[in-house]
């Protein structure tokens, strides 16, 4: 039995934070105990407390150099979750293209020149659809990105089926729908009050929804998310056919749909401290997104959404609703 050694690039983020904990644990992957996992940020990640060894890395994936120095022949599998969020790599083109394209290509030349054909999972994003393609938007849609974050996501996924194909390493990318409930502070990203709406009455301050109430998007929690890039690793190659990207399952819902969650599981008073407020910057780029999608490929491989956005609203209440 060979050791497992697991790489988390953007360890130190929330999504990355939250695979570190349940491979801590779960202690296993595709099979096998984890012998060592290694985080790795921009800024070294926090440390976590496994049975197993867990070292904490600071890399910049901009810097090929600090890439090959943290990427050995020991590595077994590499979730590569670093990049900059839409808002930003639109506004910071460079760095766009520095992080979200070349950092994952530095990441691929890496695996490529070690030869040891590690497996990889990619978190894409929905944003590589876009344009004049018809509803509903399925496996077999052609990516159009409207988006210089899009298109980034896009390269990186014809970078993956490449280097998968020519056996360098052994990709699976998963587009994620918008993740909410996420826990924090609102980031960049446009989407960013599409967790604030639920986390913020949950926590019993004011939120602000910029759109109309009946504005629909696709959604995920943190929870389902993170099991479903772990049955990610686990998949078979050969199960993922000559188109190594899918997306990844999630729930059409309206913000009323949301919110009447909310209320379903926390009462009444939370939907209260939520003020309607037109932003229309944020509305204008929100209507330019799709969320008609056909995940077919993705529960084909075991891949599943949540079952309602009450689910969702307790995922938030039991993993990450701060201690008083």
């Amino acid at each position: 039995m060979t050791d497992m050694t697991i790489l988390i690039l953007g360890g130190g983020g929330f999504i990355g934070r939250k695979v570190a904990q349940s491979l801590a644990a779960r202690a296993t992957l595709r099979g096998q105990p984890i012998t060592r996992l290694v985080l790795a940020d921009l800024a070294e990640p926090a440390p976590l407390d496994a049975p197993f060894a867990v070292e904490t890395r600071a890399c910049d994936i901009t810097d090929r150099a600090a890439v090959d120095a943290l990427i050995g022949p020991e590595v077994t599998v590499i979730f590569h979750f670093a990049a900059i969020v839409s808002s930003h790599a639109e506004a910071e083109f460079e760095t766009g293209m520095a992080v979200n394209l070349h950092g994952t290509l530095n990441v691929l030349e890496r695996a490529r020149v070690l030869g040891t054909c590690p497996v990889v999972v990619f978190t894409s994003s929905l944003a590589v659809f876009g344009g004049e393609v018809p509803d509903p938007i399925t496996d077999h849609t052609i990516p159009n990105p409207q988006t210089s974050y899009g298109m980034q996501k896009a390269v990186g996924e014809l970078l993956l089926n490449d280097y998968s194909r020519k056996g360098y390493v052994d990709g699976r990318g998963f587009r994620l729908p918008t993740i909410s409930v996420r826990p924090g502070k609102p980031n960049r990203a446009a989407s960013s009050f599409m967790s604030s709406v639920i986390r913020e009455p949950l926590n019993g301050q004011e939120a602000v929804c910029p759109v109309d109430e009946t504005q629909e998007h696709f959604y995920l929690s943190p929870r389902k998310c993170v099991e479903n890039l772990i049955k990610g690793a686990e998949l078979e190659a050969a199960a993922l056919g000559m188109q190594r990207c899918m997306t990844m399952p999630g729930q059409r819902l309206s913000i009323r749909q949301m919110i009447d969650a909310l209320t379903a599981v926390a009462g009444p008073e939370p939907a209260r401290l939520i003020r309607w407020e037109d932003q229309p910057d944020v509305a204008a780029i929100v209507r330019g997104w799709r969320y008609d999608y056909r995940f077919d490929k993705a529960l084909a491989l075991g891949l599943d959404a949540d079952a309602s956005f009450e689910e969702n609203v307790r995922a938030y209440l039991e993993d990450d609703l701060p201690k008083a």
